[in-house]
């Protein structure tokens, strides 16, 4: 891509327009709220810092475990991929053994619970180059990780509860490594902020016959104030309730309940949409931005080839779960201030300075600038075209 001269946002002390009072929002998809004090957002920081160094981005990394060739963690050695690669996680916090021992220092009955947690974990490597991200590759390259993330999905689903695909990028959301890369981790239980979703999003669909998330992306579009990126299969926008300062949701403007159930055209637009939003944060301070993202689609597990598209139909009707993407980046003023959730947010709620409105402002001032629309590499790099590779469970 080419990144042009960011539009910076203006002095944190000096912002017009905002709105001083203090409120709570409500998240109907997990039923929590989050307390909104605008004016905290002047207060001058004499805290921690984060580094703001960037290491320099090389094609090739001899020592790292995760570039073509080289020997992994765990002992295993890479194969000289070419495109999208995913292995199973030489430490996985998962494991698909079909019994356990009972979890020590259980009650049955009583006050101490535990159950067996059992699951897979695999890594997915965004492409060969090491120093190239998502936000560095071209449409096509993305797409074939978006095509990854599908097909993973699709398999994992088969047998599994909940599969989650995630990315953890830069050091200060804990990537272990910094090849590019995410992870799918698949398990046989719903996780909590997947079971909050889930019966939210039931509760709306019983009590109205249509989507919570599609009705919220109605009203989004209606009100136009949180909108980041605007496009005509996708909408982006930094939710009313959103508890990170700069924190975006993700949605398909069309009924979608997995990332397998995309079809061409949304898979096409979602590799743009991805490259337009991440160019955009990292052009906010003129920094690569960490975030943590993921993906939250209906649970499993579902049939082999299951659709939620229905036979015969070209537009799947509205159903309980809507997919839809989180991204969680924890920058608030600059590449070296974070947010932190301390204190008062770690014992009664989460609090936030910057209201949703002034960051999605803040955010649509740079994404023209970060993005030119045109699918271009860096220095001269050729994309190469391979199809992701899919692998069985271990």
């Amino acid at each position: 891509m080419v990144r042009t001269g960011p539009v910076r946002p203006g002095p944190w002390q000096a912002v017009e327009s905002m709105d001083d009072t203090t409120h709570r929002r409500f998240n109907p998809l997990t039923g929590r709220w989050v307390l909104v004090s605008p004016g905290r957002v002047r207060r001058p920081w004499h805290g921690g810092r984060e580094t703001a160094a960037t290491p320099p981005a090389v094609a090739y990394d001899p020592a790292c475990h995760l570039c073509p060739g080289n020997e992994r963690a765990g002992g295993a050695r890479n194969p000289d991929y070419r495109g999208t690669y995913v292995f199973t996680n030489d430490f996985p916090a998962l494991r698909p053994a079909e019994s356990d021992p009972a979890p020590p220092g259980a009650d049955p009955g009583g006050l101490l619970r535990s159950a067996p947690a059992h699951g897979t974990c695999r890594v997915v490597c965004f492409g060969p180059h090491h120093g190239r991200g998502l936000v560095d590759m071209s449409s096509y390259e993305v797409r074939a990780v978006v095509d990854t993330w599908a097909a993973q999905e699709a398999e994992l689903s088969e047998r599994w509860r909940w599969v989650q695909v995630f990315e953890n990028r830069g050091t200060a959301m804990g990537a272990s490594n910094p090849h590019p890369h995410g992870q799918i981790w698949a398990c046989d239980a719903l996780p909590d902020e997947a079971a909050a979703e889930d019966t939210h999003q039931r509760e709306h669909f019983a009590r109205s016959g249509s989507s919570l998330l599609l009705d919220y992306l109605r009203t989004e579009t209606r009100a136009a104030e949180r909108i980041v990126l605007d496009d005509s299969d996708w909408l982006v926008v930094v939710p009313f309730w959103a508890v990170w300062p700069f924190e975006t949701l993700l949605l398909p403007r069309r009924p979608v309940q997995r990332l397998a159930d995309l079809d061409r055209a949304q898979r096409d637009s979602l590799a743009d949409v991805l490259g337009r939003l991440l160019a955009g944060y990292d052009a906010l301070f003129d920094h690569p931005f960490p975030f943590s993202m993921g993906w939250h689609g209906a649970p499993g597990p579902h049939p082999a080839g299951a659709t939620s598209r229905p036979t015969g139909s070209r537009r799947p009707a509205e159903g309980v779960w809507q997919l839809h993407a989180h991204f969680y980046p924890p920058l608030l003023r600059s590449p070296t201030i974070r947010k932190h959730l301390v204190g008062y947010e770690m014992l009664a709620e989460p609090a936030r300075d910057l209201t949703p409105e002034d960051a999605a402002g803040r955010l649509r001032a740079v994404m023209a600038d970060a993005w030119d629309g045109e699918a271009t590499l860096p220095g001269g790099l050729e994309a190469v075209p391979a199809a992701p590779l899919r692998i069985r469970p271990s």
